[in-house]
């Protein structure tokens, strides 16, 4: 009887604990909000637009065709290309060339090529890519309507592929709103609009892939990635957000690649169109130098807790960096107060500057901070510089350098003075088992300038047996690095 009861107990406090909790849950679950992976309120379109009918009739009528047309004459770019001389001067060939093609080279070709473009104001003002129209001895415009116009070019900007151009309409025309493209996110809906193999007004939707992409086109590369179809004959066509507006110029495609297109964000556009409408061509900054981004290898070589900064890798004799005392292996750290953690970014900030302009840069060197004030010049070629010794010197590590000769500045597309040259490097040894290759310039050695053989030779003799040994590099098209060995 006794065990009936403690059973009794046992059952009746376990259903009480049941419901309690039961009670709690339900009293938790009705005033607790708990949080969802994903609230798609939040996300900005989210889902796919049921058309781009609306949006495509709004801005369709502000985009153009764009033709242009070339004379060429004795043969076309691909008889040129076969029968030029090796150093752009009086070709070998050409007598055997005129006399098996006889005046016949002398015909005149006619080039054509297609593109798109946008009209940004009422007057005729037309933005396309550079390489729709240069060199171009005619240029056509056709609007929606089937209207056309002969165009004339305002201004051309090669460094960024960037082109303005015009034509005179008796009416105002439909022009394009600028938006902008910081604002953009990857993920966005975009559309393109242009003339793709010479059909015209084509519709391509898609979304940002990525932004900021650099593909070796140019000093000022930021692109946009789309995987909205772009294709010969989009160049210069906008690409268009959902409101409407501008927020990239077609302008590149991957060879070979499907849904891989670029545009060039607007908002670095809207400064250079705006030179180009009032002076015809593009003023940009110029520090004078020669940089790089920082790998982990230099931030370790010289002390430094982060990568951030950009390296001076040359500093150009008498231009504004040289003259205001900046010197080769500075680490750029800011321009103005505003941080650089990129060559790309430091570019910009500079290209952007007025020339006259003074401004202030912070630079990390032998581990304190300086600054220099630096007056920006106008951006111009780069000169080249080379010491005049011929001494070579093979060591135990199976390294041959060798003072940097004219001739060998020449060959090696040097610019820059001081440093060794690397003219050998024997197979097995330390110094091809660290990675080092015949073209390398050695600037110091443990911290310690190299400007000559002699140099060289006094520090390597100086490391005792079994002591690492850390050269600083200038590497033909990979700029600085350090390369560890042990002797």
């Amino acid at each position: 009887m006794k065990m009936h009861k403690n059973k009794l107990k046992y059952t009746a406090g376990k259903k009480f604990f049941l419901m309690f909790f039961l009670t709690m849950g339900l009293w938790i679950a009705s005033n607790i909000t708990l949080p969802t992976i994903i609230d798609a309120k939040k996300i900005d379109n989210f889902t796919a637009p049921e058309n781009f009918s609306s949006l495509t009739e709004m801005v369709s009528p502000s985009v153009v065709n764009i033709r242009t047309e070339k004379i060429i004459k004795g043969g076309g770019p691909v008889f040129r290309h076969f029968f030029r001389g090796p150093n752009g001067g009086e070709d070998p060939f050409q007598d055997f060339f005129d006399k098996f093609f006889g005046e016949d080279n002398q015909r005149e070709f006619k080039q054509r090529s297609l593109g798109s473009g946008f009209i940004i104001d009422k007057e005729g003002h037309i933005v396309t890519n550079n390489h729709v129209v240069e060199n171009a001895d005619k240029i056509k415009v056709k609007l929606k309507d089937g209207e056309e116009f002969d165009a004339e070019i305002i201004g051309r900007d090669p460094n960024t592929d960037l082109a303005l151009i015009k034509i005179s309409p008796e009416h105002n025309l439909p022009e394009l709103k600028l938006g902008d493209s910081n604002e953009l996110k990857v993920g966005q809906w975009v559309v393109a609009i242009g003339s793709p193999f010479g059909l015209e007004h084509t519709v391509t939707a898609g979304i940002v892939s990525a932004k900021g992409r650099v593909i070796g086109s140019g000093p000022y590369d930021d692109f946009i990635q789309t995987d909205a179809s772009i294709n010969p004959g989009n160049s210069g066509g906008p690409l268009i957000n959902m409101k409407g507006e501008v927020v990239g110029i077609n302008t590149a495609i991957i060879a070979g690649g499907q849904g891989i297109g670029f545009a060039i964000p607007i908002n670095l556009a809207k400064g250079i169109v705006d030179q180009l409408k009032k002076y015809g061509d593009v003023t940009r900054g110029w520090l004078g130098v020669a940089i790089q981004d920082i790998s982990g290898e230099i931030a370790e070589y010289y002390g430094l807790k982060n990568r951030k900064g950009v390296l001076v890798t040359e500093v150009f004799p008498n231009d504004p960096a040289d003259q205001a005392g900046i010197k080769a292996k500075d680490i750029i750290l800011d321009v103005d107060g505003i941080n650089v953690e990129t060559s790309r970014e430091l570019t910009g900030i500079i290209a952007d500057k007025p020339v006259g302009e003074k401004v202030k840069i912070s630079v990390f060197r032998n581990g304190q901070k300086k600054v220099f004030t630096v007056e920006i010049a106008k951006r111009e070629e780069t000169r080249i510089s080379a010491k005049q010794n011929k001494k070579v010197h093979e060591d135990e590590l199976g390294v041959r350098v060798a003072d940097i000769t004219r001739e060998m500045a020449s060959r090696f597309n040097i610019t820059e003075s001081g440093g060794v040259i690397v003219i050998g490097v024997e197979p097995n040894s330390k110094g091809s088992e660290a990675g080092m290759i015949v073209g390398d310039i050695i600037k110091e050695i443990n911290h310690k300038a190299i400007t000559n053989v002699n140099d060289y030779k006094k520090i390597i003799a100086d490391i005792k047996t079994g002591e690492t040994i850390q050269m600083f590099i200038r590497r033909m098209n990979s700029g600085f690095i350090v390369i560890k060995l042990t002797k």
